[in-house]
């Protein structure tokens, strides 16, 4: 029995596991059948590091200041409140080592290629420097674009603001500030010194032509190009950051000296200085540019009263104020006290615009002795941190080159057509000699001015002081003549006026002044020159009828030669579409301009403005003929 039960047992053991495994799941609960075969779980990844707040475009603008303010190094806010000419970089690596905020280009400092390509490639490099720093602030780029985009080949180039202003029109202005603002973004840039809202109180002032008058409210009235320059929102494509400049009474120094004193009482100072601000300031400007000038002999980069107590307390103003090229260093002092007392008065942004190095030091070390309080700096690097995340530069920080092909457009140069022809002044038409026929015969065209795009653009034109020549494409005076008249019309042109004689209809002189800006442009005498009177003595010896086109920017002493002249029309500096001055000459448009300026007998007059208790002038201020 051993031996069989021995032989079995596998069997019983195997049957034994097959008993139990049956009662143990007859044990087991019945599972639920699920509805969903069940999904097969990733596992989290590890927890990322939020995007900073002011990395948010949805944030409250304030609150994204408010944190990138909160991770900035002293160093990083000192490189914010620093601004150079692009061609005085070093290198342009130091963009990131110094934490730049700003670049410009002044009048002439241009890329290798000046084209619209050219620009923007070079806005794109510098700007892809300074996103490689820690925090990525981008830069904001200015430029002085204050007669459309006139640092740039091919641009649009307006009449200068005292043409500007003889047109009265602030609704022509503000479409003009437009169509800039759209070339400016088409290179790229950002940011306009402009307008120029002084009130321009003496004729010897290189500066005149800058001026949309003499009267105060006529300069307040042209703030509308303020609006066409930043748009509705700031974060349009197209919208640049204006600058209101320079606070204050540039065009009130005694003799009209650039950069000189004004002398005036506080409250003759705000009545005719700083109203134009205020009008500025209605209109949220972005920025602000003080004035290299003094008042009462004080400078105006030190004044904390006007700058601060004033412009930023009184008047409320919630943008950033530049300082103007180098202007800090004319402080009292040794550099040092002079970045002291420029920042403590109240500048946020410095146009250094050369030795970076050498301010940035001292800025730091002017904080770190206490010299500086830190609620000074964080307010002006808030201040501007704040246009540049209104002008989503944080979210779109390189070009867009999509409106690159605005510039020098023909809808862009039809509005400064019409700007010129509004902006012409008619001064004399003795005997109603203008309107010209079309069909005349012969007309003679002298003068210098008559065939010299640089001439009748003026100053800030592809350079600071301008050049004469053919700089850019444009129109001249004389081209436009030719192209107005019939095909039947012999017009000959000689600049000097050689050849004329009587068999001539007509003879039209344009004659004038040569381009200038601030220093080469102030004078003491304010004369036709020997060429111009030399011009003008041909032109009356053959006795044919006189139609003098003066182009200039600012009034001239003609009082002599008037007698001489049976029209005379003031065409302040035109700009590139010299067609519209041939509008006006041959009767496509009949003249509408008044004098944004009183005009003088003789220069012993000067300084002479409309409301002076002794004002006799040649023409009075509003002044301007229509025809019959």
């Amino acid at each position: 029995m051993f031996q069989t039960q021995n032989t079995r047992k596998p069997f019983a053991v195997l049957s034994l596991i097959l008993a139990a495994l049956i009662a143990l799941q007859a044990c087991s609960p019945t599972p639920a059948t699920p509805t969903v075969p069940p999904a097969t779980e990733t596992p989290a990844p590890p927890s990322a590091t939020p995007a900073p707040l002011y990395k948010d475009a949805d944030a409250p603008v304030a609150e994204r200041v408010a944190d990138l303010l909160a991770q900035m190094t002293l160093e990083e806010k000192v490189g914010q409140m620093t601004q150079i000419d692009r061609g005085f970089l070093v290198s342009k690596d130091d963009i990131a080592k110094y934490y730049l905020g700003s670049l410009l280009s002044g009048g002439g400092s241009v890329p290798k290629s000046n084209t619209p390509e050219g620009w923007e490639d070079m806005y794109d490099d510098f700007q892809s420097i300074a996103l490689s720093t820690r925090l990525g602030i981008p830069l904001i780029y200015g430029i002085d674009a204050v007669h459309g985009h006139n640092n740039v080949y091919g641009a649009t180039i307006f009449p200068h603001n005292i043409g500007l202003g003889a047109t009265r029109d602030p609704e022509l202005v503000q479409k003009i500030g437009r169509m800039t603002a759209q070339e400016v973004a088409g290179t790229g840039i950002d940011w306009t010194f402009s307008p120029c809202l002084c009130v321009a109180r003496d004729e010897r002032w290189g500066r005149t032509y800058e001026s949309f008058g003499e009267d105060p409210e006529l300069v307040q009235s042209m703030a509308t190009v303020i609006d066409g320059y930043q748009g509705t929102e700031l974060s349009e494509g197209d919208a640049i950051l204006a600058t209101a400049k320079h606070f204050a009474g540039d065009g009130g120094t005694t003799n009209g000296k650039d950069q000189g004193n004004t002398e005036a009482t506080e409250a003759d100072f705000r009545a005719l200085f700083v109203t134009p601000y205020e009008a500025a300031i209605k209109r949220n400007v972005g920025s602000i540019m003080v004035s290299f000038s003094s008042w009462n002999g004080e400078k105006m980069h030190g004044n904390q009263h006007l700058i601060t107590d004033v412009l930023k307390g009184e008047l409320g103003f919630k943008g950033f104020i530049v300082s103007d090229w180098a202007a800090v260093k004319q402080l009292k002092g040794d550099y040092a006290a002079q970045v002291s007392t420029a920042i403590n008065a109240g500048i946020d942004m410095v146009m250094v615009p050369d030795d970076y190095q050498t301010f940035t030091l001292t800025l730091k070390n002017e904080v770190n002795n206490g010299h500086i309080p830190m609620s000074r700096i964080d307010d002006a690097v808030s201040r501007i941190l704040t246009k540049k995340f209104e002008l989503a530069l944080f979210e779109k920080p390189y070009a867009d080159r999509t409106y690159a092909a605005q510039i020098g457009s023909a809808e862009h140069r039809d509005l400064a057509r019409q700007a010129v022809r509004e902006s012409l002044v008619l001064l004399k038409n003795e005997n109603n000699l203008l309107p010209l026929a079309k069909d005349l015969d012969t007309v003679f065209v002298a003068g210098k001015n008559a065939d010299d795009l640089g001439n009748q653009s003026g100053g800030w034109t592809l350079t600071w002081q301008g050049s004469s020549g053919k700089i850019t494409p444009g129109t001249t005076i004389l081209q436009g003549i030719k192209d107005t008249v019939s095909a039947d019309t012999t017009v000959t042109y000689d600049r000097e006026a050689d050849g004329l004689d009587k068999s001539y209809q007509v003879a039209i002189v344009v004659i004038g002044e040569m381009p200038y800006a601030e220093f080469k442009g102030d004078k003491l005498l304010l004369e036709l020159d020997s060429i111009d009177l030399n011009v003008l003595r041909k032109v009356k010896e053959a006795g044919v009828p006189t139609v003098v086109v003066l182009v200039s920017g600012r009034p001239l002493v003609v009082t002599d030669q008037l007698p001489d002249w049976g029209a005379f029309v003031a065409a302040w500096l035109p700009g590139t579409e010299g067609q519209g001055v041939a509008d006006v000459l041959f009767g496509d448009y009949n003249p509408t301009g008044k004098l944004p300026h009183t005009w003088p007998r003789s220069m012993k007059q000067i300084p002479i403005n409309v409301g002076d208790s002794e004002y006799d002038p040649l023409f009075p201020f509003g002044f301007g003929l229509s025809y019959p």
